[in-house]
């Protein structure tokens, strides 16, 4: 039995545990969806009528978690493979001060619950034991319309969770839906109100679109519902430079669209680097400015640095047969050259040039290791051993060392030490 399985296995279980005991108990929001679509669901959430302390005293024999017990949820651990399934008491959220989470709940009904989430597609429910869907917001039609709705009222539901914005469009990216057109202009009256989410859910939410097949869909609708403007105000202005009265974008914003396109199932890095690409070729723009963005999101400082690296080095790969053999080697010996080759193939087929010079890169990398990155000849200790003082400049000489060694103008550890002294008799 796969891991998938056991967790379904135990979603089951729990539902029949809290139904024995006279309890309402569904499967709710997106395992729901993901069923209906004929995607076998990466978790499974259970809504009951069961308070939170029933809940616990239902599964008394299993580690469980008030992970949220304010919101009347539980965490139940099943067996080993099966993960944990959270149970949660149907409620209806009061209000919310703060664009983020609700000031107080109050435990209700199985319809009111529905009402209080964000689409209609994720306020589903499945009496698995009936086989029945429980549907009080129209979520089944606009799953066969491929629609994305709120529920209810667009402005309140995005007053209530300003993430939810970005969740919409993450759903049309990731499912290939429309936006509802009520929905759609909701997102972009309210744009502004994103800055009140947490820097961290943002990004999680853009990790999700980009990867995606569908990231060009995901950042054209960022841009035609005003988040760009705010998330990325900086790729904004590329899109509306020097645009005239019978263009709607910029030629760079075209280009960025077309690079995305050419990705393949790229990492998050390859395809911000990629949306990024275009600002960091403006006349003010730095590898600081860069750099700032991912600061903005609060990106992983391997991410952070992966995707200056790509930026900063792309150049040498698309122009890599005007480039010198030791400075290109460096490159190519760096971890992230798969990424970077990435990059750059995106790149010049935006541009509609020959990948000859990428291409050129990919030979090189099929050296024998031996000429592809051979050890060098000395170090710093060899130096020292050579009765040369210790000092800033060490770095400078094994580096001028080196390029000799890879272009063939020195075969043997004599030669480097000789080329040694004589770069420091000369500094």
């Amino acid at each position: 039995m796969t891991t998938r399985d056991r967790r379904k296995e135990f979603a089951i279980e729990i539902v029949r545990c809290l139904q024995n005991r006279g309890f309402e108990a569904l499967w709710a929001g997106g395992c729901v969806r993901d069923q209906l679509l004929g995607t076998e669901p990466k978790d499974y959430d259970v809504v009951t009528n069961a308070l939170p302390p029933e809940v616990q005293l239902t599964f008394s024999d299993r580690p469980s978690l008030a992970i949220g017990a304010a919101f009347g949820v539980i965490s139940v651990r099943g067996p080993r493979g099966a993960g944990q399934v959270e149970v949660a008491t149907f409620r209806h959220d009061v209000s919310y001060s703060d664009g983020r989470r609700p000031d107080e709940v109050i435990f209700s009904t199985a319809e009111e619950d529905a009402q209080r989430r964000d689409f209609t597609i994720n306020g589903l429910f499945y009496d698995l034991i009936t086989d029945q869907i429980v549907d009080y917001v129209g979520g089944r039609a606009d799953l066969e319309k491929r629609v994305i709705r709120a529920i209810g009222s667009p402005t309140q539901r995005f007053s209530e969770d300003k993430l939810r914005m970005l969740r919409a469009i993450r759903f049309a990216t990731t499912l290939d839906f429309e936006i509802d057109a009520g929905t759609y202009q909701a997102i972009a009256d309210h744009a502004a109100g994103i800055h009140v989410v947490s820097a961290e859910r943002i990004a999680g939410e853009l990790r999700q679109m980009l990867v995606h097949a569908n990231r060009t869909k995901a950042v054209e609708l960022l841009r035609q519902c005003k988040l760009l403007d705010e998330l990325f105000p900086e790729v904004s202005s590329v899109a509306n430079d020097d645009l005239t009265s019978d263009t709607l974008v910029s030629a760079a914003w075209n280009r960025s669209r077309a690079a995305l396109d050419a990705l393949a199932q790229p990492e998050f890095s390859v395809a911000l680097a990629t949306l990024l690409w275009e600002v960091r070729q403006q006349p003010d723009s730095t590898m600081e400015t860069i750099d700032k963005i991912c600061r903005r999101w609060r990106l992983s400082n391997d991410e952070t640095s992966t995707i200056v690296w790509l930026l900063e080095h792309d150049a040498a790969v698309r122009n890599s047969r005007n480039e010198s053999w030791p400075h290109l080697q460096r490159i190519l010996i760096h971890q992230h050259i798969s990424s970077l080759l990435q990059l750059a193939d995106a790149i010049v087929s935006a541009h509609g040039i020959s990948h000859d010079d990428v291409d050129f890169c990919r030979r090189k990398l099929t050296l024998p290791a031996e000429q592809l990155n051979p050890n060098p000849l000395i170090s710093g200790d060899d130096l020292l051993a050579a009765g040369l003082p210790s000092g800033k400049w060490f770095k400078q000489i094994l580096d001028r060392v080196r390029d000799a060694q890879l272009e063939g103008e020195i075969h043997d550890q004599d030669e480097a030490i000789e080329l040694a002294q004589s770069i420091w008799k000369q500094s």
